[in-house]
C-alpha cells in the first residue's frame, strides 16, 4: 500500500497534514512511559473527539507511578503484558470520549500517530470507523497476528493508510517501528 503523501499547497497544509499535526499536538498530553500516542476522530472535516494514551481519568498518571507495567520497563518489553497495564490507548480514549458525550462516530475517520494495535483495530471496526490514517507503523509482537491484522485492515471501507509527514518528536514512537 502506497502511503498518503501530505503536501502543502503554498503555506496551507492539506487535510491529511492538518489532521495528523493535530493528532501530534494531542499526543503531547500523553503520560505513558512506553509510547506516547495521540488520535482524533474526524467526520465531514470536523473534529469530533481527541484522545491520548494514559491512565484512566482521576487515577495517578504513569509518569507518577500509576501503572505498574509501565513503571517496570525492564521486566515487560514493548508489546508484552498488556493485561497488566491500566493505561487506556489513545484510540480507545477517542472512542470513549465520543460515547461519553453522545457523539456518533459511524463513518468518521481516525487520524493517529501510531497505527492501531490489534485490540484497537477491532474496536474501531466495531464502531464503524470509515478509515484510519496513521503516522508510524505498529508491528504486532506475534507473527501469527500479521495475517489476521491484514484481514482486519481490509475491512475499513476507506482503508488503513500511512501518512507521510514530518514528526518533530519521532522518538515518542519508540522502537515499535
Amino acid at each position: 500500500m502506497k502511503p498518503v503523501s501530505s503536501k502543502q499547497r503554498g503555506n496551507r497544509p492539506d487535510w491529511y497534514e492538518y489532521y495528523i499535526n493535530i493528532a501530534i499536538a494531542v499526543r503531547d498530553r500523553a503520560n505513558c512511559h512506553g509510547s506516547k500516542i495521540g488520535s482524533i476522530l474526524v467526520l465531514d472535516n470536523r473534529i469530533l473527539t481527541t484522545g491520548y494514551n494514559g491512565t484512566p481519568q482521576d487515577m495517578q498518571n504513569c509518569d507518577e507511578g500509576g501503572c505498574d507495567r509501565c513503571a517496570d520497563r525492564q521486566t515487560y518489553s514493548s508489546g508484552e503484558a498488556y493485561d497488566l497495564c491500566i493505561c487506556v490507548h489513545a484510540e480507545q480514549n477517542t472512542l470513549l470520549s465520543a460515547a461519553r458525550f453522545g457523539i456518533s462516530v459511524e463513518g468518521a475517520d481516525l487520524y493517529t500517530t501510531l497505527q492501531p494495535c490489534f485490540g484497537c483495530t477491532k474496536e474501531l471496526l466495531q464502531a464503524k470507523i470509515n478509515a484510519v490514517y496513521y503516522l508510524h507503523d505498529w508491528k504486532p509482537s506475534s507473527s501469527s497476528l500479521v495475517s489476521v491484522l491484514k484481514k482486519l485492515h481490509g475491512r475499513f471501507p476507506g482503508g488503513m493508510k500511512k501518512i507521510e509527514a514530518d514528526d518533530p518528536k519521532q522518538e515518542w514512537a519508540r522502537s515499535i517501528n
